[in-house]
């Protein structure tokens, strides 16, 4: 699943192709306003908060999307269109004066709401570490708010910090040594904030370091225990365990850990 970092990414593409420009041709293909059409319509701007994308235009309305686990956008240059296979799933088109064109494709989350309403789809999350009304006091707080919920969980869940998905939080655990089913009061809270805060900085700020946590970007190094079930830890050589996620379950996903680096 994409992560803060990359929606953040996503978004920084998607202006040089598409803020300022008048959409010519383009429409919502999913969701409750299927069917709209967007020529016209002027793109004003790009936000993010957490793994959640705002697509700004005059008049007031804000598309909002969310890749969840398959989603993606592409831009095509002038005359060129997505492959015939993939046209089926395309759920957002926008064509710009300047003949390229945005494909959302297979976009789970497709809404159109007025701009003033944007807090019914995203009033929910909490701070964000890569805006600039990021708050690493409330994000503490936040996460600190069930101290005995696992800190692998409370890391994961949106409303305490937006932008963390299963790669970070995993990874955040192994760089502040925690087990990640270790209670929440047993952890340092403003620490996860500073060090998320770090390195989704980082990732999106210093080349060639995207979504890296050891500061190795030789293949199979980026990460020091995600993926990596079955290999030895890069620090200590004990090997790394990995545990199953449990369907429906968003508190237990596919977990990594290194038991000699991280206690429980």
């Amino acid at each position: 699943m994409p992560e803060g970092d990359s929606v953040y990414r996503l978004a920084a593409r998607l202006r040089p192709a598409l803020d300022g420009q008048t959409i010519v041709a383009g429409e919502l293909r999913a969701g409750a306003a299927a069917g709209t059409s967007l020529a016209d319509w002027r793109v004003l701007g790009h936000d993010t908060h957490g793994k959640h994308l705002l697509t700004r235009f005059d008049g007031g309305w804000t598309l909002h999307t969310h890749l969840r686990m398959q989603g993606s956008w592409t831009v095509t240059a002038p005359g060129r269109v997505v492959p015939r296979s993939v046209a089926p799933t395309v759920r957002v088109r926008m064509r710009t004066a300047w003949e390229r064109t945005a494909w959302g494709i297979e976009l789970p989350v497709v809404d159109l709401v007025r701009t003033e309403d944007e807090p019914a789809v995203i009033g929910h999350l909490g701070p964000d570490p890569l805006r600039s009304d990021w708050d690493p006091v409330i994000a503490a707080e936040r996460l600190a708010r069930d101290p005995g919920r696992p800190v692998i969980a409370a890391l994961l869940d949106q409303r305490n910090l937006a932008g963390l998905g299963n790669m970070w939080a995993n990874e955040l655990c192994f760089l502040l040594g925690y087990g990640p089913w270790r209670a929440v009061r047993d952890t340092d809270t403003a620490a996860l904030v500073r060090t998320a805060h770090r390195g989704l900085r980082a990732s999106v700020s210093i080349p060639g370091m995207f979504q890296t946590t050891t500061g190795v970007t030789r293949r199979g190094e980026r990460h020091w225990v995600v993926g990596r079930a079955g290999r030895p830890c890069l620090r200590c050589g004990t090997t790394v365990l990995v545990r199953a996620e449990v369907a429906d379950d968003p508190d237990h996903r596919r977990t990594w850990w290194c038991p000699h680096c991280q206690p429980c």
